[in-house]
């Protein structure tokens, strides 16, 4: 089995969840992992019995790919100097910290014909995977992801550490360009903006209504979705999607199926139904790995790109710029 060499850099919390994820993963060979605080890389090291390189041109000359888990800020350099060195690329999201940094290693991946992959994790999400079946054609869409306080991630604001996994599932469902945002948010505890909603408009007349907050009580990670005869429920931490639609009352209906009775639509009546797809058993951080592994080898674009990380984090300072603007007025 052809195996593809890789490295860690960094040993954070991600880094490390990364480490173990790579000890796991078949076709790739972990050659080690790198960490500028390198009591954090000696901790992690022994702990999955990987090699500590003391320096980061060594792990690049060792390997054949990176993952790049170390903060936001550090990201376009470790990618850059990677990219330089032709090594394939998978970094945590959000790609880079700003759209000037991200538009310059997208087009060196391009250019130097290097897979670029970006890890927004929830895409690979088992309440999202479970609506593959599905044709996803939304009108509109409401998220909703709050989280208790964590000190970690604050070197930004939400928008790029929380709200971006929901801007980037939007973008890749809804198959429009974004024609309008309005927005508003405020820092509380730290920093940086700490809970901020956002309404975006698409060319197509599709609307998104995104908020997330890392000073919430309750954890909660909900996505819903309104198109022609369905509504679609999910659910990121359970990994559980609902859905509910219409279907002709003359069409046989599956054992899945629950039904809710009949609806008059026009002259016609259709039924009401709900079913709730398989559970996909996911370890979805081990999945976006297994697949940037599987696109290297197989010489196949990545499921999440750089251009789409680029995207996502377009949205992202539009929204920021706008909560600027909004604070400035209120000031």
């Amino acid at each position: 089995m052809e195996k593809l060499k890789i490295g860690v850099i960094g040993t954070g919390h991600l880094g490390k969840l990364h480490t173990k994820m790579f000890c796991e993963i078949a076709n790739c060979e972990l050659i080690g992992i790198y960490d500028s605080n390198t009591s954090q890389a000696e901790t992690v090291g022994k702990e999955f019995d990987t090699k500590i390189f003391n320096n980061i041109d060594d792990l690049l000359t060792s390997v054949d790919a990176v993952s790049v888990a170390a903060t936001t800020s550090a990201h376009y350099e470790l990618v850059k100097k990677s990219l330089l060195n032709s090594k394939h690329v998978f970094v945590e999201k959000p790609i880079t910290a700003t759209i000037t940094e991200a538009e310059e290693i997208v087009k060196l991946a391009e250019a130097k014909k290097l897979n670029l992959q970006v890890g927004h994790i929830e895409r690979f999400n088992p309440a999202l995977i479970s609506l593959d079946k599905y044709i996803l054609e939304p009108m509109f869409i409401q998220t909703d992801r709050l989280a208790q306080f964590n000190p970690r991630g604050t070197d930004v604001a939400v928008v790029l550490d929380l709200m971006i996994h929901d801007i980037d599932i939007i973008l890749s469902l809804v198959n429009s360009n974004v024609k309008h945002v309005d927005a508003s948010g405020v820092a509380v505890v730290s920093d940086t903006i700490d809970i901020a909603n956002a309404r975006l408009q698409f060319d197509n007349g599709a609307v998104a209504n995104v908020t997330a907050s890392r000073i919430s009580q309750k954890k909660m990670r909900k996505m819903r979705i309104f198109q022609r005869d369905n509504y679609l429920s999910l659910d990121f931490i359970t990994g559980v999607s609902e859905v509910f639609r219409l279907m002709p009352v003359d069409e046989k209906v599956d054992s899945t199926l629950i039904s809710f009775g009949e609806i008059g639509v026009g002259d016609k009546k259709k039924r009401i139904v709900y079913e709730q797809p398989e559970i996909k058993e996911i370890n979805a951080l081990k999945y976006e790995l297994e697949l940037f592994v599987n696109s290297v080898l197989q010489k196949e674009k990545p499921k999440v790109s750089g251009e789409d990380g680029l995207r996502a984090l377009k949205v992202a300072e539009i929204i920021m710029q706008k909560i600027e603007e909004s604070l400035k007025l209120i000031k």
